[in-house]
């Protein structure tokens, strides 16, 4: 094999000078030659940072910035949090504010009772039991209803906006996204003056048309059909542009496809609008669930939890768990079983979605 032509010039010249440093790889290339000195090692050492040097120490500064946020989360969430679940395990009422305990400087008047105020909600026998239990199934039926309404309500306009053939759909998107612009409070109080049966216009719509008045806020099922109407305004427009987003999403060679094959519009919309577009929405359609199942403002402002119940005075006719965990707190001072109520309905949403992201699949990784 020949050799190196570097090493071959170097070998010419009588082995003189310095002799340059070969890689090992066959070119031309000049390598530069290694340094004549070399560095002591205690030099090389003592470049390196020392153990414990400021080099090594990690930035304080992004952390000071953090301190306000984290002081935030921890007075507005994590210390309410901690304080209702030692709550729920107290007998903090209105008749032992006698006995007073501090935790982290708030002042707890009870006593620890263990389970017994999950067991007093929760026993068939307890009388807070049969005002939890048809409160609860009203809530229930409300999250459930609302949420279903709201959202099929909004997949129909989405696909009557999403036709490219509607004149004028940009007028529409914009008139249909008002109730949801406006704030939520002026519109429930806007609807309660609409619902009453003396002044209303609703019901003297129904007189002038020979029709008999309805008790919307009077009567436990017409309240309960108010509350459904009103959280139906308020709900419908954020449904609709979600649906929207999924609908724009899918591509037109699958419906051009189908049409190829001979699907109807019908066949269409069932077969391929429906499925995709609930797919993608899924989540949505989860998270608006859990949050009906908290709804406070509507039912509040509405009805305030009226028409009044005959067996009880905790609760009302349409009263939700958001509601009646309010009722226990601010009007009849049972902080305990208000705090055990919330980890109650906590648990319980917690559950519930979590099964819905389950049985959808909202959340499993697509295999490409």
């Amino acid at each position: 094999m020949a050799r190196p032509s570097l090493v071959g010039a170097y070998e010419a010249r009588g082995g003189q000078g310095t002799p340059p440093h070969w890689t090992g790889h066959l070119d031309t290339t000049f390598v530069c030659p290694p340094p004549s000195k070399e560095v002591p090692p205690t030099m090389a050492l003592s470049a390196l940072p020392a153990p414990g040097s400021s080099r090594r120490r990690l930035p304080l500064r992004p952390y000071l910035y953090l301190v306000p946020a984290l002081t935030t989360i921890f007075l507005f969430t994590l210390l309410p949090v901690i304080y209702t679940v030692i709550t729920a395990f107290t007998n903090y009422n209105l008749y032992s504010l006698k006995k007073t305990t501090y935790f982290l400087g708030l002042p707890i008047p009870t006593t620890f009772v263990g389970l017994r105020n999950f067991q007093q909600l929760l026993a068939p026998d307890s009388p807070f039991s049969q005002v939890f239990f048809p409160v609860f199934a009203w809530t229930v039926i409300f999250a459930v209803v609302t949420s279903v309404i709201n959202y099929f309500l909004g997949f129909f306009l989405a696909v009557l906006l999403n036709n490219p053939h509607l004149p004028e759909r940009a007028i529409y998107r914009t008139l249909l996204i008002v109730p949801w612009a406006l704030p939520g409070t002026i519109t429930i109080l806007i609807w309660q003056g609409m619902f009453n049966q003396t002044f209303g216009p609703i019901d003297a719509f129904l007189n002038s048309v020979g029709l008999p008045s309805v008790p919307w806020l009077s009567d436990p099922m017409g309240a309960r059909i108010a509350i459904l109407i009103v959280n139906l305004w308020l709900g419908f427009p954020f449904n609709m542009i979600v649906c929207l987003g999924g609908l724009q999403s899918i591509g037109a060679d699958i419906y051009q496809a189908a049409e190829v094959d001979g699907a109807t519009a019908g066949q269409r919309l069932r077969l391929i609008t429906l499925p995709l577009v609930f797919q993608v929405t899924m989540p949505m359609l989860i998270g608006a669930f859990s949050f009906n199942l908290m709804n406070f403002g509507v039912v509040y402002l509405l009805t305030a939890g009226g028409p009044p119940r005959s067996d009880t005075s905790f609760a009302g006719a349409t009263d939700v768990l958001a509601t009646f965990i309010y009722n226990l707190t601010l009007t009849f001072s049972r902080y305990d079983k208000a705090a055990a109520l919330g980890i109650i309905v906590f648990l319980i949403a917690a559950v519930l979605s979590l099964i819905g992201f389950r049985l959808s699949g909202a959340f499993k990784e697509v295999q490409l």
